[in-house]
């Protein structure tokens, strides 16, 4: 046991410091405060105060003022100095009845001012009340130093799940001959629900797949961890990407967490005949981005888009192609890039992204640049309240991106 932790609570009697000169007022406080049950200890100066308690804290102090050598202001100014000291409750019992005495008296630290003489019930009540008030106080910093370790120990675990989130998105971008890939990932807590992947597949394709799971945190982030595993497996064992995202929504429901939705865009890029297949489970439509004109517009219709997976069981879900040419880019996010508000309250919305890359000249990877920047400079003042994930990918050409 800490021996200068108090001993309120711990089943043993309080401990009542009791410091005046007068022999006869010690030895009246002292059998008063005896017959309540407490443990008294009576000193006869401050100088014998401060050692007595330094050596043993007790509870409470009753402290006298008018002593020789130390009084009972410069006791107390020594004890609020003392770092093990300073919670103990000090009452002072004076003669001294001024307004000004009193009000010296509480702006060293006492917490009440008795004066001679008083009403022992008087003094017992008072002793009684700061004696439970310490206990609360002492109650209050033991569950707050247990707090403390709690958020401690709850950082170490977020900041190594965050480590091991991360883990699950990949390490570098594909090496296409003729194309350039993008990803920015930006989670909005320690741990996130957004999910992207780069898979390779049979004849030379890529798959590129952006999830979005309903909710944040810890939650969100362990479905995350498992969507990535069974995205991945469907997409390599599936020869369709319609058929392996239909496959890989029938999992989610099977697996007993479908009260926890995803959204999902599953690209797969031919870079041989340099088209596109897209599949899209309830996210925000990917946009294409021609920058021989520099105009940009959806690549998936509203008809073609199916429902968030875990929504529906056996839902088939479809695709659609499309073609690029050099200079195109697909590029796909979350909504928390469509959804970002600002100090006015307001969302960014597709259109936004829009404005912000239509009428310029951008290459796949300053594409996804210009986007990640418009998204922060419409956020400046305001906390991130959601994940931001953007991936994307499009054809260079030498004479075209440079």
């Amino acid at each position: 046991m800490n021996p200068d932790k108090p001993k309120i609570g711990l089943g043993q009697p309080a401990s009542i410091l009791v410091v005046d000169d007068t022999p006869a007022n010690l030895q009246v406080l002292a059998g008063m405060l005896k017959d309540r049950g407490y443990k008294v200890r009576p000193v006869p100066n401050g100088k014998l105060a401060l050692v007595a308690a330094q050596r043993d804290p007790p509870d409470l102090i009753l402290l006298d003022i008018n002593m020789p050598e130390m009084n009972g202001y410069e006791v107390c100014e020594h004890l609020k100095a003392d770092d093990r000291l300073k919670g103990i409750p000090v009452i002072f019992i004076s003669a001294l009845t001024e307004q000004i005495d009193k009000v010296k008296a509480f702006a060293l630290g006492g917490v009440d001012y008795l004066t001679k003489p008083f009403q022992m019930e008087e003094l017992h009540a008072r002793v009684e009340t700061h004696l439970k008030l310490r206990r609360l106080q002492i109650d209050l910093e033991e569950y707050s130093r247990h707090l403390e370790l709690a958020r401690e120990r709850i950082k170490l675990d977020l900041e190594l799940a965050r480590g091991v989130q991360r883990g699950f998105l990949p390490l570098r971008m594909p090496e296409v001959p003729g194309y350039e890939f993008f990803a920015h990932y930006e989670s909005a807590y320690e741990v996130g629900g957004d999910y992207y992947d780069f898979i390779a597949l049979p004849r030379n394709r890529i798959a590129v797949l952006l999830g979005d799971v309903a909710g944040k945190g810890v939650v969100a982030a362990l479905l995350m961890a498992k969507l990535c595993a069974d995205a991945r497996f469907c997409m390599l064992t599936e020869s369709d990407p319609a058929t392996a995202v239909t496959k890989l929504n029938s999992l989610m429901n099977k697996s007993g967490i479908a009260d926890r939705f995803v959204t999902l865009v599953a690209v797969v890029l031919d870079p041989v005949s340099h088209t596109v297949t897209l599949v899209n489970a309830g996210h925000p439509p990917p946009l294409i981005y021609h920058r021989a004109t520099c105009n940009v517009e959806e690549a998936i219709s509203n008809e073609v888009t199916g429902l968030p997976l875990g929504v529906l069981d056996d839902f088939e879900y479809a695709s659609c192609q499309v073609s690029l040419e050099p200079g195109d880019t697909i590029l796909a996010f979350t909504d928390g890039v469509t959804e970002a508000v600002n100090v006015q309250d307001i969302q960014l919305q597709t259109k936004g992204v829009h404005a912000a890359v239509q009428g310029k000249a951008f290459c796949p990877r300053a594409l996804g640049e210009q986007v990640v920047k418009v998204v922060k400079q419409f956020v400046t003042g305001c906390s991130q309240s959601d994940d931001i994930s953007l991936v994307g990918f499009g054809r260079t050409g030498s004479s075209i991106c440079t």
